[in-house]
């Protein structure tokens, strides 16, 4: 069994301590969830171990043959290349078959009556059926068609931020290294590429390491989860539900071991006052032993979230009404006569499809895009705050906290209690020996939760927020929500990031495309057990991407064995389909059993589905040869 081993590593980041004397190791089957505060050094592990940015000291030993794939939240494409050559640009020999294939093919599709070229691709060919070739092939199928890709015949430089996650995404599963390293994997992901990368992951042979701030996929796939806490790895068997029983337990474990520090603190300080004049040499030990636990004190350090109860303006009966809203940007409909009236207390999310027009509908009610028709209005009372997918522009060279104070000294909760800049700082987990840092030292991630706290700390009555998950950690994420939840005016946010829908939203609004929006009220999590399963989120199935295979010649061994016995089995399947709905008449309101059987009748659907599109693959092939 292959094993990835790290000790005693170490790195620092000016002052900042990022990792300190980290070890541990993960073997074949490893499903390991890294988590950690933003600036915590998550990013920088995972460029130490991977090789990208060695650590200050420490060893990672492996095997000779050992690959690693890394995806970083900012994939580097060669801008020059085509989407298929960037994701068959790998180093396994399967990989330069394919690669020769296509060319070959392509040759031969120009020059058909060439008989060189002819050569070519009939060596091509038989070199895909050597290497089996043609089963990775459609391997890379079913992963760019889960994965939502665009056209395999586009330039890089022609994709999007999301679009370029996704093919380096696809780029590190095709390659199936021993050790899968992913920097938030399900940003830019829609619901169902998130489920099926969920499945994926569990079953997959190698190991796996992931950051992510997606607290359901950690559920669903980890196994083990390594917390960075100032400096130190802590780890936890089990998935994100065992970490939070776990961490708790920790934290409190810790938290009772100070208590009974500080009670022997207490002791020692009324016999160091009490016996002053008495001391004799034999105490001197005692002495010593009193300043090293005096030095010791306070020194717990936890990244606990700490509740966050701000006090906003009062907010008047109208909030924001929106009445037969369009817009349109060229042939493309984001709205169409579209209408909705928020109240105070409101929580509203909003998801559904990339690229349908969420984050327009967002700067439509900011007042930053205009609307075709219709009209958006805001109540007299409104003040609003809105968290959008870039941060303003901030000085480097201003301390964090000065950043703040410029918007106020302090603010007041809803008792009326004055809460100090640094108060607010620490509940935002920045502890205290970080708010005089100049902001160039400050991570992304720090950035951006610096931000959420200047925009929250002009007491805003509206909230909208526009993928915040997509840059927050779980820590800050947990800290908005209890916000969130203590909040009395309305919020309306973007998310993809299912488990903050859950703790934040009551009312959804899908954004199918087209203009079309479609209403949910009720929690995600109920929204997805309505529709059966999460492939029907989306209401346009994304079309299969083809990757040519009409000029095979000949079946490979398996293939014959394939095509000998697959009708019959579609044959089994359509008889299991047409028994499944005389069985369900039989069990009247035994929902349990029905919900079964409708689960398995679909399970089966898309059985026979994949059955027929192979017969009519390995058809082609026999007729043509």
């Amino acid at each position: 069994m292959k094993q990835f081993r790290v000790e005693n590593l170490n790195s620092t980041y000016g002052e900042k301590v990022l990792f300190n004397d980290v070890s541990f190791l993960i073997t074949a089957g490893d499903r390991v969830g890294l988590i950690g505060v933003n600036g915590s050094g998550k990013t920088s592990l995972l460029n130490a171990i991977s090789g990208v940015a060695p650590a200050d000291s420490g060893t990672v030993t492996t095997q000779n043959d050992y690959r690693i794939g890394y995806l970083t939240q900012s994939p580097t494409l060669d801008d020059n290349a085509l989407v298929m050559d960037a994701i068959l640009s790998g180093e396994q020999p399967v990989f330069q078959t394919i690669r020769n294939y296509e060319n070959a093919l392509r040759q031969f599709s120009n020059q058909p009556t060439d008989e060189k070229v002819a050569q070519n691709f009939e060596k091509a060919q038989d070199a895909m059926d050597r290497d089996d070739a043609w089963t990775t092939e459609s391997q890379i199928k079913t992963i760019l068609t889960q994965l939502h890709m665009p056209d395999l015949h586009h330039k890089i430089s022609d994709l999007s931020g999301g679009q370029r996650k996704r093919v380096g995404l696809a780029q590190v599963l095709i390659e199936a290294p021993d050790l899968l390293i992913l920097d938030e994997p399900t940003n830019h992901l829609d619901f169902d590429s998130i489920a099926w990368l969920e499945k994926y992951l569990s079953s997959y042979k190698g190991a796996v390491l992931t950051v992510t701030h997606d607290r359901y996929f950690l559920d669903a796939v980890a196994t083990r989860i390594f917390e960075l806490s100032f400096g130190d790895l802590f780890e936890y068997q089990g998935n994100y539900q065992d970490y939070m029983q776990k961490k708790a337990e920790r934290v409190a474990q810790n938290q009772l071991a100070e208590h009974k520090q500080q009670q022997l603190y207490k002791q020692e300080l009324a016999w160091m006052r009490k016996s002053a004049r008495a001391r004799t040499t034999k105490q001197k030990g005692r002495e010593n032993a009193f300043a090293e636990l005096a030095s010791q004190m306070g020194t717990l350090q936890t990244d606990e979230d700490v509740t966050v109860n701000l006090g906003q303006q009062r907010l008047g009966k109208k909030v924001i009404v929106i009445e037969h809203a369009g817009i349109q940007f060229g042939d493309k409909t984001i709205l169409n006569d579209f209408n909705l009236r928020v109240s105070a207390g409101d929580r509203i999310g909003i998801t559904g499809a990339n690229g349908a027009g969420k984050s327009t509908f967002l700067n439509a009610i900011a007042g930053l895009v205009p609307l075709t028709s219709g009209m958006i209005e805001l109540g007299d009372t409104v003040k609003m705050a809105y968290y959008t997918q870039m941060t303003e522009e901030i000085p480097d060279d201003k301390r964090v906290i000065a950043y703040l104070t410029d918007v106020a000294g302090s603010v007041k909760d809803k008792d009326g209690n004055q809460i100090s800049v640094s108060e607010l700082l620490e509940q935002f987990l920045f502890p205290p020996f970080m708010h005089g840092t100049l902001i160039r030292k400050l991570s992304g991630g720090e950035k951006r939760r610096l931000y959420l706290l200047k925009l929250l700390l002009q007491q805003p009555n509206v909230l909208l927020l526009d993928e915040p998950t997509n840059d927050l950690d779980i820590g800050t994420l947990t800290v908005l929500e209890d916000f969130l939840s203590n909040f009395d005016g309305a919020v309306i946010t973007v998310s993809h990031d299912r488990y903050f829908l859950d703790k934040v939203a009551n009312q959804l609004y899908m954004f199918e495309g087209n203009g079309v929006v479609n209403r949910f009220d009720g929690l995600f999590s109920a929204y997805l057990a309505t529709h059966e399963t999460v492939n029907q989120v989306k209401v346009n199935k994304p079309k299969p991407i083809i990757v040519n295979q009409s000029t095979k010649k000949k079946l490979t061994y398996n293939e014959k064995k394939e095509w000998e016995t697959i009708e019959t089995d579609i044959e089994k399947l359509e008889n299991r389909i047409n028994e499944i709905p005389d069985e369900m008449a039989t069990f009247g309101t035994d929902y349990v059993k029905l919900g079964d059987l409708q689960q398995e009748l679909d399970q089966l659907n898309e059985n026979l589905e994949n059955k027929m599109d192979r017969w009519e693959y390995l058809s082609d092939i026999v007729e043509n040869s």
